[in-house]
């Protein structure tokens, strides 16, 4: 059991299996299967953005006309209902206050935990299996509820939020890599890439306002993470291991998250090709202005990181500042 998880300033932090499945809406929205349209076909000029501005009676970005003008943000987008919500630009990308869980009929595997994780801001999570580090994740994602306390992504509060609410913040405000990556096996690199385009017009609003279409998005964090144009046509079952980590990666990184989770992403790596996967994805990170909870076993990417934690085993029931 973990009680009173706070580090020496006062704040906390951080497993349970997490991926798609129990979810609401059948899964992590964003990152799951085609949704029938082709997201590299939208971009700025044929949609309105989806109200990116708040407390602007829902003006929002350039207007499709694309004169500059602002649109009304679409009914039903997060960012449109997120005063409605409790959303606020201010304050941490993540905040969990007093938060515990337990599983069904078992022992609580965290009591009174605190964690806060500033926009921006990369936190390393380590600990041994069983010690709670997947279960943080998909607390923080949405995915499970905790029995007491108060979990805050973005200033929006999980539990204030309805299930297709928390589904919209997911695949609008969320990228996750999975330990298996959980790509469509039949889909070539770059159609993976774009899947989260396809169940969210933010983020294919901002991938089309970063690089003029979200194909060209996914193609340019493609390249930056070393996967080459010949291999974005190519089935996700016929990449390597590491290919399918950066594909992954580029998953979660298309249109800018403002929250990245990744859980376990460096497990199937060796340890050179693990550090320089690492290096890339926080590079990316910085370049999107991502906040990144990255859950790991191995102890030396630690050092990659302004924030570590080691979870302990519940029965030492400690959580540590590493350095």
């Amino acid at each position: 059991m973990v009680t009173g998880l706070r580090e020496a300033n006062g704040r906390g932090a951080p497993e349970g299996p997490c991926g798609p499945e129990g979810s609401e809406g059948g899964g992590l929205r964003g990152e799951g299967a085609p949704s029938g349209r082709d997201p590299s076909d939208a971009g700025p000029a044929g949609e309105a953005p989806p109200g990116s501005v708040e407390g602007d009676a829902g003006l929002s970005g350039p207007s499709a006309a694309g004169d500059g003008r602002p649109v009304p943000a679409p009914e039903g987008s997060a960012r449109a209902g997120a005063a409605a919500e409790g959303s606020s630009r201010d304050g941490p990308a993540v905040a969990l206050r007093g938060v515990s869980f337990a599983w069904p009929g078992g022992e609580p595997v965290f009591e009174g935990l605190d964690l806060e994780l500033a926009r921006g801001e990369r936190i390393f999570i380590s600990g041994p299996s069983g010690s709670g580090k997947s279960t943080l994740l998909s607390l923080v994602a949405g995915i499970l509820a905790p029995a007491s306390g108060e979990i805050e992504v973005g200033g929006r509060s999980l539990s204030r939020l309805s299930g297709p609410a928390r589904d919209r913040l997911r695949g609008d405000d969320m990228g996750y890599i999975f330990q298996q990556f959980n790509l469509v096996p039949y889909l070539s690199a770059l159609e993976n890439v774009l899947l989260p385009c396809g169940f969210s017009k933010a983020r294919r609003w901002r991938a089309a306002e970063a690089a003029g279409s979200p194909a060209a998005a996914g193609g340019e964090l493609l390249s930056r993470l070393g996967i080459p144009r010949p291999l974005w046509s190519r089935g996700a079952a016929r990449l390597s291991v590491g290919q399918q980590q950066r594909v992954a990666a580029a998953r979660a990184l298309v249109g800018s998250p403002p929250l990245l989770i990744a859980d376990e992403p460096t497990s199937a790596l060796d340890e050179g090709t693990g550090l320089d996967f690492l290096r890339l994805l926080l590079g990316e990170c910085g370049r999107a202005g991502s906040s990144l909870m990255f859950v790991s076993h191995d102890g030396k990417l630690a050092r990659e990181f302004g924030r570590r934690f080691s979870l302990k085993s519940r029965a030492a029931g400690v959580l540590s500042a590493a350095g």
